[in-house]
């Protein structure tokens, strides 16, 4: 039986859970359990504080974790980092008050900096010759300016306006984070077999994410032109019609490429066009 430990509460267990429905793992979420047992796959859930989530992989505890590479950076525990995952991305950046003036990372030699990241920090300033008082808040980071706790920071980032509400501006981005799948190193081949099976349908549900799935009707005549707008995994699906000189294209693309995409296929004649949902891509 595999283990997987996400992370107990937050945007990223939301979005973990979710990754391991749209897998096929069925979790059946109950309050105050912290073990479950998915129904129809070989794996149990355990619910942990995502700072609790490397230590406990690297132990051993549990075979696989899905957590925040920041937190992975930050703890430094030996783990596989085995598959990027492509949600929760943040970064984690240093911020100074918008009061001063910033002219580069010599600012911070001598400064006082607030952060609950201080090991990346640390190597960070190391790299970069920099001399400064780390100072490890657990809390509220972005207050500690304004409480005369420190000159600057060092926190996560998404989209900025928690800088702003606190009067701070961001300077410098020092690491960029996502949700990566985490391992025990040197799993036995009978857990390596199931851990390869679950990358391989979490990989099925990343091609989705973003992707639109297009069916379109289109003059013969047009066709070779339509190829040459359309992206596919090979080449576009092509299927003639019983109205002779027409016929039916399939294809996958990008939405945020879709609006572009459409406008080009309907000045050469597409018509009928259908823009549908699309869940996942197994190749």
């Amino acid at each position: 039986m595999l283990r997987i430990a996400i992370q107990t509460k937050g945007r990223l267990n939301e979005q973990s859970v979710e990754l391991l429905r749209e897998a096929g793992v069925m979790i059946k979420e109950e309050k105050r359990k912290f073990l479950m047992r998915a129904a129809n796959f070989p794996v149990e859930i355990l619910f942990l504080r995502d700072d609790d989530i490397p230590q406990t992989v690297a132990m051993g505890a549990a075979d696989l974790g899905i957590v925040g590479y920041n937190e992975v950076a930050e703890r430094g525990y030996e783990v596989d980092i085995l598959q990027h995952l492509g949600f929760g991305g943040c970064r984690i950046s240093l911020a100074v008050p918008k009061s001063v003036q910033y002219d580069g990372l010599d600012y911070f030699n001598g400064k006082r900096i607030a952060t609950s990241y201080p090991n990346v920090l640390k190597r960070f300033f190391d790299e970069k010759g920099i001399e400064a008082k780390i100072h490890t808040i657990t809390g509220s980071v972005e207050i500690a300016p304004a409480a005369g706790l420190a000159d600057a920071i060092f926190d996560i980032v998404s989209s900025g306006g928690t800088l702003i509400s606190n009067g701070l501006v961001e300077v410098e981005q020092v690491l960029h984070s996502e949700a990566v799948l985490i391992g025990t190193p040197q799993l036995c081949d009978e857990k390596m077999n199931v851990v390869r099976q679950l990358m391989s349908r979490f990989e099925s549900v990343q091609k989705g994410y973003g992707k639109k799935y297009l069916v379109l009707n289109l003059p013969s005549s047009a066709l070779d032109e339509a190829v040459k707008i359309l992206p596919a995994m090979r080449s576009p699906t092509v299927i003639p019609l019983a109205q002779s000189g027409w016929c039916s294209l399939q294809t996958v693309v990008d939405e945020k490429e879709l609006w572009d995409i459409i406008e080009r296929l309907k000045a050469i004649g597409a018509e009928g066009i259908l823009v549908l949902a699309l869940e996942k891509i197994v190749l």
